[in-house]
C-alpha cells in the first residue's frame, strides 16, 4: 500500500469523482461531516468545487495506491479577525472507511500542521463529535489540548451528541526543521 498526501489547488475529474465518495462513504459509516445521510452527487462536488474557491480554505488530500480517499482543510481566519489571526481552524478531516488503518489521518494532519506553521500561524483549533472516538485518540496523540465539550453539539438519529474542542500550539517552523 502507498500513501501520498498533499494540497490540491485544481480539480481533475478522477479526484473530484473518488473525493465526492470517499465523503459519502465516510458519511454512511457516521463520521458525519454534517450530513447524517449523504447528499445527492452534484451537492458534494459542488462542495468540493467551493472548498478551492474559497481564499481563507485550504484543501490537502490523502491518496491510497492512487485513489484519493481523504482530506483536510486548514481555513484561515478572515481579514477582519485581527485578534485572532494567530490561529487557523482545522475543518472536514476524514479518511473513506475503506482507507483507514494505513495513516493518512495522520499524516494529513502533519502536513496540515507543518503548512499553518510556515504561514505562521501559532494555534491550531479544531472540533469533533464526541462519537468520532478514532479521531479524539489520534489528536490526543498528536499534541492537541481538549479544552471543552458542548452537550449540544450536534443532533444525530433523533439524539444530541456533545463535541469536543481542541487546540494544539505550534512550534515555530524553524524549531520544526
Amino acid at each position: 500500500m502507498s500513501i501520498d498526501v498533499k494540497r490540491i489547488k485544481e480539480w481533475n475529474s478522477s479526484n473530484l469523482s473518488s473525493l465526492c465518495q470517499a465523503t459519502e462513504d465516510a458519511i454512511l459509516d457516521g463520521i458525519g461531516f454534517n450530513w447524517v445521510t449523504p447528499p445527492m452527487p452534484e451537492v458534494l462536488e459542488a462542495y468540493w468545487r467551493g472548498v478551492l474557491v474559497v481564499p481563507e480554505r485550504q484543501l490537502y488530500g490523502g491518496w491510497l495506491d492512487g485513489t484519493l480517499a481523504a482530506s483536510i482543510q486548514v481555513v484561515k481566519p478572515g481579514q477582519t479577525k485581527e485578534t485572532s489571526s494567530f490561529a487557523a481552524t482545522i475543518d472536514a478531516h476524514f479518511v473513506a472507511p475503506w482507507a483507514r488503518g494505513h495513516g493518512l489521518a495522520k499524516s494529513l494532519l502533519e502536513l496540515a500542521e507543518r503548512d499553518a506553521a510556515a504561514a505562521g500561524f501559532t494555534v491550531l483549533r479544531l472540533n469533533v463529535r464526541e462519537t468520532q472516538e478514532a479521531a479524539i485518540n489520534l489528536y490526543q496523540e498528536s499534541g492537541y489540548v481538549r479544552w471543552g465539550i458542548l452537550p449540544y453539539y450536534e443532533y444525530v438519529g433523533g439524539h444530541m451528541l456533545a463535541g469536543q474542542f481542541f487546540y494544539k500550539k505550534l512550534e515555530p517552523l524553524s524549531s520544526v526543521e
